[in-house]
């Protein structure tokens, strides 16, 4: 089911770029938590939308935990955040798991025909698992809208 504002969101597990899995209620448990959906790391729209979130790195997470997830390997996505020195967590939904459960999963992408990848998408979730903000494109070149989210998470 896809979740909509005001409902609880599904709880999922999926491997951080060290290879630990990490629930949704490791971050929810701790406060208000922002799930970052992206398309592919290393993409040009996905890069700039990452140096932007980690660039208001303190506007963010004074209010909330910031978690990233891609159909990236592990192994690509630790690069990718080496690369731009990306502190928050990167999630990989390699198997396409949670983004099909969160109803973000694009069939085929664009016009590549590739088997599916994460489409750009927030989702603002309070501690309790209650979903207070959604925002999803078909577009891959879009960035979220920043302030509206930071308005989201205050």
């Amino acid at each position: 089911m896809v979740p909509r504002v005001g409902q609880r969101v599904a709880e999922f597990s999926l491997p951080d770029t060290d290879g630990h899995e990490r629930s949704l209620t490791d971050f929810t448990e701790q406060g208000t938590t922002v799930l970052v959906f992206f398309p592919f790391a290393f993409s040009g729209v996905c890069d700039k939308e990452w140096c932007a979130l980690r660039d208001d790195s303190v506007e963010f997470s004074n209010r909330a935990r910031i978690v990233g997830i891609s159909v990236d390997s592990v192994f690509a996505l630790r690069v990718f955040a080496q690369t731009y020195n990306i502190a928050y967590p990167l999630l990989s939904d390699f198997n396409k798991k949670v983004s099909r459960l969160y109803g973000v999963l694009q069939n085929p992408w664009v016009d590549y025909h590739y088997g599916g990848v994460a489409k750009r998408s927030v989702f603002v979730v309070d501690s309790r698992g209650i979903l207070r903000y959604r925002w999803v494109t078909d577009d891959p070149s879009l960035e979220p809208p920043y302030n509206e989210v930071l308005k989201a998470v205050k």
